[in-house]
């Protein structure tokens, strides 16, 4: 009987320690927003290949979607991000992952799983401004 109180408990614990991991934020992080492409080329106007943050938007090859929750988790070298996006296209409404993987300054890899991230690199003239 002791030791099923003790495996339990075990148990509960390991998976509070899970759990607090994964920290939710209402919005994507600051360092990310504004303008990225994979290459400098696709920071000209109107490529279809950059995609635009915003701290409740994702702009870019999937359409326009609403950033519904971001989930921050501790990666190797950085945390890593994962935002449930809603995205609207032709009439019908369909959920997205987006994940954020922070690879250096002015880089990062997105996409929608780990095995499908993708190098982009921050657009000279979308550096956002600095707070106050």
């Amino acid at each position: 009987m002791r030791s099923t109180s003790l495996l339990v408990l075990i148990v509960v614990l390991s998976l509070q320690d899970a759990a607090g991991r994964e920290i939710p934020r209402p919005t994507i992080p600051d360092e990310f927003l504004g303008t990225w492409a994979p290459s400098a080329e696709p920071c000209k106007e109107g490529d279809r290949s950059a995609i635009v943050l915003s701290p409740k938007e994702y702009a870019g090859p999937i359409g326009i979607c609403g950033i519904e929750t971001v989930i921050e988790t501790p990666g190797r070298d950085a945390p890593i991000y994962s935002a449930r996006m809603l995205c609207s296209s032709s009439g019908a409404q369909a959920q997205k992952n987006l994940i954020i993987r922070p690879e250096g300054s002015g880089q990062m890899s997105v996409g929608p799983t780990f095995e499908g991230l993708v190098a982009h690199r921050r657009c000279p003239a979308s550096v956002p401004p600095a707070k106050p």
